[in-house]
């Protein structure tokens, strides 16, 4: 029998500090493991409790890494802001990594939503989604078309070409990390995928159901195919030794169930997604480790059988 829906994991963010060794190790093992994807947070710092503030890798050399490392799994950031880079340099990133893996990228877009970064490194935080769609033409162009000569109210392109392209014709997959009904009207004439996060859903197969069918009306609305956008969704799950969520999500983290990482148990879970209409999901392990991602591969054997 084959999967019935691509099964990721999230890479370590700023639940602990883990040096590239580890992150390495943890990679390599999930490609072995079957697992079809890699995700990477794209954030600059948080403050969690305690006082304590600690920040991750930067996402696009991170992934340029995990790519030289890897052969088949895809990979992709989680999603990437567009206000941390300059969208013609964010585009050239993304057909850089997309160069290394050999057409594996997954290119995550989004807005952000942490101010606390945007203040501490000096991007602006004011009207984020209007910088995003601005943003978001001018990547979407470069890499499904090579070339834009863009005059906008935040950025100014003279006959900008981007060379080397992404491997693929017409670039790496774009999945828009929002469900928010104005970013939905930018993103879904022209995404492959969308997402969203695990509270967000409440991490239950039946809320993304009905999350599912309203972006559905909305990308029928927008002139897209029934199921041409596919559905994606971060789900959480927790192992031996969890000890629950300290990030930018434990406000809500009480109040979600997170799911057995048990096999048997995570694989009836993966299915109850897939017939909900998810066709990728992207696992928030905790706790994040090569173990964990170990005893994800034994509900792997479960799905697939």
């Amino acid at each position: 029998m084959s999967r019935p829906l691509r099964v990721g994991v999230q890479l370590p963010e700023v639940e602990r500090r883990v040096e590239w060794p580890e992150l390495i190790t943890m990679a390599r093992t999930a490609e072995d493991l079957g697992l079809d994807s890699l995700w990477l947070g794209d954030h600059l710092l948080y403050d969690l409790p305690g006082g304590l503030t600690r920040g991750p890798w930067e996402v696009w050399t991170s992934l340029a890494a995990v790519a030289a490392v890897t052969s088949r799994v895809e990979l992709g950031p989680f999603v990437a802001s567009t206000a941390f880079h300059a969208p013609a340099m964010l585009a050239k990133m993304a057909a850089t990594v997309d160069g290394i893996s050999g057409g594996r990228l997954v290119l995550g877009l989004g807005a952000g939503w942490n101010e606390r970064e945007y203040s501490a490194f000096g991007f602006p935080f004011d009207e984020r989604v209007t910088r995003f769609e601005e943003s978001f033409t001018v990547i979407r162009t470069l890499l499904r078309e090579g070339r834009i000569d863009h005059h906008g109210r935040f950025h100014d392109l003279v006959d900008c070409v981007l060379d080397p392209g992404p491997t693929r014709p017409g670039g790496p997959p774009l999945m828009l990390g929002s469900t928010g009904p104005r970013m939905l009207r930018i993103g879904l004439p022209h995404v492959d995928l969308w997402n969203t996060w695990w509270s967000d859903y409440a991490n239950s197969p039946a809320r993304f159901a009905r999350l599912r069918e309203r972006v559905e009306a909305a990308a029928l609305q927008a002139g897209r195919g029934p199921g041409e956008v596919g559905a994606t969704a971060a789900v959480l799950v927790q192992l031996a030794g969890g000890a629950g969520r300290v990030m930018g999500d434990s406000a809500y983290a009480a109040s979600v169930t997170p799911v057995s990482g048990e096999p048997g148990a995570l694989a009836e879970h993966l299915h109850a997604m897939a017939e909900a209409g998810a066709v990728h999901v992207q696992l928030v392990l905790d706790p994040v480790t090569t173990e964990s991602i170990v005893a994800v591969g034994a509900a792997l054997a479960r799905l697939d059988g």
